[in-house]
């Protein structure tokens, strides 16, 4: 099996075929488990790998919570329409095939202040 001296790509690739390669075991080096290239454990011990590790803003995180509190209330995408019961100009959809086919369908109206209901045959 070929061996490789030096890496001048990725050292977490195959430089034969592009394969991931599997992870270091405890003795011997690592060999491609696709074409078999074989990479000297030596090789391994000079490459340096670096990461960076980013942690979300606890700010971000919180109004990322509230959206999602606030989706959840709703049963739909929201649309600008008048709720008639207590003015709010938001409300939520969803749209069903009730009728037959050739018919339009229903879409139903939940206010997001009141969660009054209400329906339209298109």
């Amino acid at each position: 099996m070929p061996k490789l001296s030096y890496f001048d790509c990725d050292p977490m690739f195959c430089p034969k075929c592009g394969a991931i390669l599997p992870t270091l075991g405890t003795r011997g080096g690592i060999v491609c488990v696709v074409c078999k290239f074989e990479v000297d454990i030596e090789v391994m011990e000079e490459v340096v790998v670096k990461y960076n590790v980013e942690f979300n803003n606890r700010s971000d995180y919180i109004e990322e919570q509230q959206l999602k509190s606030a989706q959840s209330k709703t049963e739909g995408p929201l649309v600008e329409r008048k709720c008639p019961k207590c003015g709010n100009d938001t409300m939520s959809y969803a749209s069903l095939q009730l009728r037959s086919a050739d018919e339009g369908q229903t879409i139903f109206y939940t206010c997001t202040k009141c969660q009054h209901k209400e329906t339209e045959n298109s």
